[in-house]
């Protein structure tokens, strides 16, 4: 499987002067702020706190002694994204005020490890037509209903920003495949978190978001479905990422009536398979990227939000989970997912079985992507013990 295109080699060679730049992260930061400011008219003093966070990251990135020169301007178009962003939600709601009156009710959050077929859930439960699932051109370009054709143009930016991707990064097209207008993951949107880590080795910020106050992530988030949803018509919100499993409190507090969708499957398949994919994403941003500290530092954030995410959903209301085996959806869809949405509260319907024998007729990844964990020094004896008594709990909810 082929990680890294020609093209993104050549990059690094012709932006190899543009490194420079890293020597002074804060004023590269500046410059971004200042150019959202100016892309979106919006205010940077009602959201000091987020940018001040957004600098921490930009500092962490810079201080990284493998990034390539293809990853520092892949980083900086990315940070500029997600502060335009910001800016967007916050001054719409400065001008709407109705905004912030919009209820999100009884929102859905698919949780799991990652490569636990939390995208497969979410695909089909997203598709009914009582629910909905922010696409990755909304999470990108997040805005009140403007018409069809600003629709289109925010698609087309998104397609234009996936499509360079993919190309530098031809593995992606195998093990996790991008598409603008269909329903994707939180983390687009959220602010910190695992997605920067998938793309450079960074442990000191690891230890800082690690210590952060997550909640106001997650009051962002709520504000995001809220302006998406006002003047359109209200349906359930269907939310997944796996990094939910580290913010179960947070997810409590703001969205007191959440429901949550958790997808199990044995921890030693699922690690070699997401080191695999960051090792596909580092590799386009790190010169070089060291694939034991990959093995190590993933097999022990997966091991951690796992433990956390136990000993939070005691504080939950037993109904407001809902545990899904892996075999569930990769291999009894037909017969197990009707269940799935009778757990919900959710109508099965004609429909939705369409949609599901839709969604199910997508290629499968196959032995396209094949990985061992020894690539990343790992062995199952250490997945097992870092995960404890996990793997037991996925069996015996393979057998009910």
């Amino acid at each position: 499987m082929r990680r890294k295109s020609m093209t993104t080699s050549v990059l690094n060679v012709l932006l190899q002067p543009t490194m420079s730049s890293r020597r002074d992260p804060d004023k590269v930061f500046d410059a971004i702020v200042a150019k959202s400011e100016a892309a979106t008219g919006g205010d940077r003093a009602p959201i000091a706190d987020f940018l001040d966070g957004m600098r921490t990251l930009t500092r962490c990135f810079s201080e990284s002694p493998k990034l390539s020169p293809m990853g520092w301007q892949s980083v900086q178009g990315d940070l500029r994204l997600r502060i335009e962003n910001r800016m967007r939600v916050e001054r719409l709601a400065a001008e709407h005020p109705a905004i912030t009156a919009e209820p999100i009710e009884r929102p859905v959050f698919i949780v799991g490890l990652p490569r636990t077929a939390t995208t497969l859930a979410h695909n089909i439960i997203a598709k009914s037509t009582a629910h909905r699932g922010p696409a990755l051109w909304e999470w990108m370009f997040t805005d009140i209903d403007r018409g069809e054709e600003a629709k289109q143009r925010r698609i087309k930016q998104t397609e234009r920003l996936v499509g360079t991707f993919m190309r530098l990064a031809p593995a992606f097209k195998v093990i996790h495949p991008l598409d603008a207008e269909k329903p994707d993951e939180c983390n687009y949107l959220l602010p910190h978190g695992h997605q920067h880590l998938a793309r450079v080795h960074m442990p000191e910020y690891r230890r800082w978001f690690e210590q952060r106050d997550a909640l106001p992530d997650y009051e962002y988030l709520r504000l995001a479905l809220q302006v998406l949803q006002y003047g359109r018509e209200r349906k359930r919100w269907i939310l997944k990422s796996p990094m939910h499993l580290d913010h179960l409190p947070e997810i409590r507090k703001v969205f007191p009536d959440a429901t949550v969708v958790w997808t199990h499957r044995d921890p030693i398949t699922v690690l070699g398979s997401l080191c695999s994919l960051v090792e596909s994403s580092q590799v386009m941003h790190e010169r070089s990227p060291d694939l034991h500290a990959i093995g190590e530092t993933w097999l022990e954030l997966q091991a951690n939000a796992i433990e956390r995410a136990r000993k939070a959903r005691v504080d939950w209301p037993r109904e407001a989970f809902i545990d899904v085996p892996y075999p569930w959806l990769a291999a009894e869809p037909h017969e197990k997912v009707p269940i799935l949405y009778e757990r919900l509260g959710a109508k099965w319907t004609n429909a939705d079985a369409a949609t599901l024998s839709s969604v199910l007729a997508r290629p499968g990844i196959g032995r396209q992507h094949e990985y061992e964990l020894g690539r990343y020094g790992l062995s199952p004896r250490q997945v097992e013990t870092a995960f404890g008594d996990y793997p037991r709990l996925v069996e015996k909810l393979k057998l009910e």
